[in-house]
């Protein structure tokens, strides 16, 4: 799996960059990592006690000064407090792109079922990509919500570095929803054949990966095709081998048969 992969598997956000020097020049890189990384699950009573100290801050931070808000805004990038609610929700009319992309990041962390309609908002219309971009990965969190056809419509049609996060949070709806997990995978399946970014078929390759059990088993077989297809074909070393992963993780003899035939017959090593 790789990195990007892995950071999408653990939940939350971490060390968001508050320098708004430093966020103007992540706003330029439309393909730089998100500012998503590890954050510990399991917290010791001191722990908690700890968080809701720092959270009860961040609430006087967030009706504060920018530099103080995108301090606030960066602990409920951390933590779960409803009371932050009100103060992250007119953040996503803020003029500051960065302002607007971390508060998509907080409400991803803090789900709010009145953030629905003005995140799809953004995803739609904002002009700029790295917030369309951090909302395509909150709407995963999200997933009960009417999110799948405005995040198949983005790996369709968006930037590349939306259509990466579009992928993964298909993937979290999917896996909420048997009623979703169909056209989500069958759209997946489509950008893997068609996308030109390298990083967004690897990323299809890992969702397809986490919904395939929950599929059925023609579209099961769809999927083999499509992995052994991209292991054979794809001009992209680094996609071959998410498509071999994948296809070594699925817990189907007929496709460890098929690899060994493959490595067999001299087609792969």
């Amino acid at each position: 799996m790789s990195d990007v992969n892995q950071n999408l598997s653990k939940e939350g956000l971490a060390n968001l960059a508050i320098d708004p020097d430093l966020l103007a020049r992540e706003l330029a890189a439309q393909l730089a990592g998100d500012p998503l990384d590890e954050i510990e699950l399991d917290k010791t009573d001191e722990d908690l006690v700890n968080s809701s100290k720092e959270c009860d801050i961040a609430l006087k931070w967030l009706q504060s000064g920018n530099e103080e808000r995108l301090q606030g805004l960066r602990v409920f990038c951390e933590h779960r407090d409803s009371r932050a609610l009100p103060f992250l929700l007119p953040l996503l009319d803020e003029p500051s792109p960065v302002v607007r992309m971390s508060a998509v990041y907080a409400l991803g962390r803090n789900p709010c079922p009145q953030a629905i309609d003005l995140l799809l908002h953004l995803l739609r219309f904002d002009s700029n990509a790295y917030v369309r971009k951090a909302t395509a990965w909150s709407l995963g969190n999200y997933s009960n919500a009417p999110v799948l056809e405005p995040l198949i419509n983005a790996l369709k049609q968006d930037v590349a570095a939306v259509r990466l996060w579009a992928s993964s949070s298909l993937a979290e709806v999917g896996l909420n929803s048997l009623e979703s997990s169909l056209p989500a995978a069958n759209q997946l399946l489509e950008s893997l054949q068609i996308d030109g970014e390298p990083i967004v078929r690897s990323n299809c390759i890992w969702s397809l990966g986490r919904l395939y059990i929950h599929l059925s088993e023609e579209i099961k077989i769809h999927i083999v095709e499509a992995f052994i297809s991209v292991l054979l074909n794809d001009r992209e070393p680094s996609v071959r081998y998410e498509a071999r992963t994948a296809l070594e993780q699925l817990d189907n003899q007929e496709v460890q048969k098929k690899l060994k035939s493959l490595i067999d017959d001299g087609q792969l090593v």
